[in-house]
């Protein structure tokens, strides 16, 4: 049904004035935080392989932005992972609901996940095109923002070894999730850099294209 609904959509746009693509960078600002009012979340949409597109999801995202104000939802980024079909949306709300509002009179493509995260500090980019989001799955109460923090510093005490560049992460402290965002020729040398760093290896890394 949702492969269905995304046909659609895809069909309206095709009708409708093509919307100027973005360019392929991480354009990451005001990502560091939520606002006063608002918290930050990651809401995660599983499309499957071969069914999403890059053109797609631009067009989807200028959609959410032309609909935010409504509900006081600010989308800040957007990650697409295109070998698996999976986007993923960073965003600051006063709730989930909104979220859930925004995309459903946006272009009517709920997302399968929404976590509520912080932040860490943002790190500047590099001229590397590769990007990556790796996941860290510890499980409810088993991580701290305090631990997280710690791993991330000695991450960037070792990047360069490796060649990766980390941006950012966010923490999903409820269920013990961890979301980094990277630069890195492959996905090896993010693990590599991990494992040296503090052993904590990532439950899988996914290369992504970056849009906001």
């Amino acid at each position: 049904m949702k492969f269905l609904v995304f046909v659609a959509f895809l069909s309206t746009s095709l009708i409708s004035t093509r919307l100027s693509a973005q360019s392929n960078k991480a354009d990451t600002e005001g990502s560091t935080g939520a606002s006063a009012s608002n918290n930050l979340y990651m809401d995660v949409h599983h499309f499957g392989p071969g069914k999403v597109n890059y053109k797609a999801v631009s067009e989807a995202h200028a959609r959410d932005l032309a609909t935010e104000k409504k509900y006081g939802v600010h989308f800040i980024n957007f990650w697409l992972d295109d070998a698996n079909g999976t986007v993923y949306c960073l965003s600051s709300s006063p709730d989930t609901l909104s979220i859930h509002k925004t995309h459903a009179e946006a272009h009517g493509l709920l997302p399968d996940e929404i976590y509520q995260v912080s932040s860490g500090s943002e790190g500047s980019l590099i001229n590397q095109k590769n990007f990556f989001l790796d996941v860290h799955e510890f499980g409810p109460g088993k991580v701290s923002a305090k631990d997280v923090a710690g791993a991330h510093q000695k991450d960037l005490a070792t990047q360069q070894k490796h060649g990766v560049n980390i941006i950012n992460y966010w923490l999903d402290e409820k269920d013990g999730r961890v979301v980094c965002l990277s630069q890195a020729p492959d996905s090896n040398a993010i693990i590599q850099n991990h494992k040296e760093a503090h052993g904590l290896i990532p439950a899988y890394v996914v290369q992504v294209k970056p849009g906001n």
